[in-house]
């Protein structure tokens, strides 16, 4: 679950428990709400986790390729008889 989605979760949640007054039968909508928030709470600190040990891990690239050939050529300067 990305940042995103969990935010998204949080304010779906937040909106579900606190501001809808609706009632079904059988659901409480401030259950579902409460569920939702604490869905996107603990994707949000999976994906800043995920986040922080991508970021520490360091790349090290050679300084030229792998496969490196250098064309030399050599020019015979000596006279010819």
């Amino acid at each position: 679950m990305t940042i995103g989605g969990s935010l998204a979760l949080i304010i779906i949640g937040a909106i579900l428990a606190y501001a809808v007054e609706f009632s079904i039968s059988g659901l409480d909508i401030e259950v579902v709400g409460v569920i939702l928030m604490i869905g996107g709470l603990v994707g949000l600190v999976f994906g800043v986790a995920r986040l922080a040990s991508t970021r520490r891990r360091t790349v090290v690239r050679p300084a030229r390729p792998a496969h490196y050939e250098e064309e030399v050529t050599y020019e015979d300067r000596r006279p010819r008889y």
